[in-house]
């Protein structure tokens, strides 16, 4: 037997679907096979998914290609037309045992070779029950998926359907079961992961469920928050953050841009003052809090003055770690259709110049960290994370798994060294 191999195209979630769907389709004895899990959050991804296709056809010309994820969601019937494609199932689809099952061995009877449904009919999304992926000391589960905003620049919505979360109970019974099988740390994930609880009974909050988990997993050494949304964070999670040690202190904003009338024009939920004053009150209850962000360079209308103001936002809010992404037209987003579009050459210098006071907050951040002490999660045997998720390389091996208390004594590149 040849077990199907799989290509992962954008987000964590996405790489935590694919752990799912690898386990369904063993289970299923799908053969020979090759899965591309596609992203679909800029026409540039969708590019690179039709280019590891034709690639993953030409190095395996008898297996089976399978297409799905976000872009074969969104735009299945493309995906369908193209030659190396056999099969496309949706975001929904991948993650049925019943789907993976028609693709194995036993099934008789011909499988539909478009297979994805409106994922805006999906109201429930199941918790995945993987054994964590990556290395043996992260593990990430997932609690929510889908989004019920539609921010202008954003396909996605169209790709996850709108907001559904996966119940507290299952999500702590997934935790306790990766915490037996020796994970020190777990990380919660979603596409929009502060509107967890809207659609369940009672609607409780992202910070119920991490206070929660905290209190019902009391063997969990450490608990992480992948990117939130700022201006929904409730008041349990910011008791958390201020009472819950175990609460690692390092938050990913989706922040986007740092003007308030671009932000309007992105159809974001916050303004610059916003983003300012949630940066300043968490980390007055967390003295140790780091912060990343998303930021758009380039948006439609921008001028120099709005982006000087993503600019500055870096230091008003003393954020560490920046994603930057030069916009890109996204075709179906009301984005695409604003007129006063940006050169490209000006977005290429825009995202060139926020990237750099990035690359000086992180040098700075390191340089604030020698000589303290850090509680360490070893990844690979001479490298592993502080709480604010900062690399520390060893330069003796430690056991991976495991959490190492150690002083930094230097800055190797954009690591720490102790």
């Amino acid at each position: 037997m040849n077990p199907p191999k799989f290509t992962t195209l954008g987000c964590r979630l996405n790489a935590y679907e694919t752990e799912a769907m690898k386990a369904l389709a063993e289970q299923a004895g799908v053969d020979n096979a090759v899965v591309v899990n596609t992203c679909a959050v800029t026409q540039e991804a969708v590019r690179k998914a039709r280019q590891e296709i034709r690639r993953l056809r030409r190095e395996n010309p008898d297996a089976k290609v399978i297409v799905t994820g976000c872009a074969a969601q969104i735009d299945p019937d493309s995906f369908a037309a193209m030659d190396e494609v056999d099969s496309v199932i949706g975001n929904t689809e991948k993650m049925s045992p019943e789907t993976w099952q028609n693709m194995g061995p036993n099934f008789i009877g011909e499988t539909e070779r478009v297979q994805v449904n409106d994922i805006m009919s999906v109201t429930e999304t199941a918790g995945h029950l993987i054994d964590g992926f990556g290395t043996r000391s992260r593990a990430y589960v997932q609690v929510q998926n889908g989004c019920d905003h539609r921010c202008t620049f954003c396909i996605i919505p169209y790709g996850r359907g709108n907001s559904r979360s996966v119940p507290a109970g299952v999500v702590i019974d997934q935790i306790k079961n990766l915490v037996d099988q020796g994970y020190n740390e777990v990380v919660l994930t979603g596409v929009d992961l502060t509107s967890w609880g809207a659609d369940l009974p009672a609607t409780p909050r992202l910070g119920d469920l991490v206070m929660r988990i905290l209190r019902l997993v009391p063997d969990l050494p450490r608990l992480r928050i992948s990117s939130i949304d700022s201006i929904e964070a409730d008041e349990n999670l910011m008791q958390a953050i201020a009472t819950e040690p175990r609460l690692m202190p390092h938050l990913h904003l989706s922040l986007q841009h740092g003007d308030d009338l671009i932000l309007k024009r992105m159809k974001r939920r916050h303004l610059r003052d916003d983003a300012i004053r949630f940066c300043e009150e968490a980390r007055k209850l967390r003295p140790d809090m780091t912060f990343g962000a998303d930021i758009i360079a380039g948006f439609p209308t921008e001028t120099e003055a709005h982006f000087e103001n993503s600019v500055k936002l870096v230091e008003d809010c003393d954020l560490t770690w920046l994603h930057v992404f030069p916009y890109s037209i996204r075709e179906g987003t009301p984005a695409a259709r604003i007129p006063n579009k940006v050169n490209g050459r000006v977005i290429k210098d825009r995202a060139a110049r926020l990237r750099e006071v990035g690359n000086r907050a992180v040098e700075r951040h390191l340089r604030d960290q020698v000589g303290v002490t850090h509680q360490i999660l070893m990844e690979a045997p001479d490298m592993g994370r502080t709480a604010q998720f900062t690399e520390v390389h060893f330069g003796t091996p430690q056991p991976v798994g495991q959490i190492i208390t150690a002083t930094i004594n230097g800055v190797s590149g954009s690591q720490l060294k102790v």
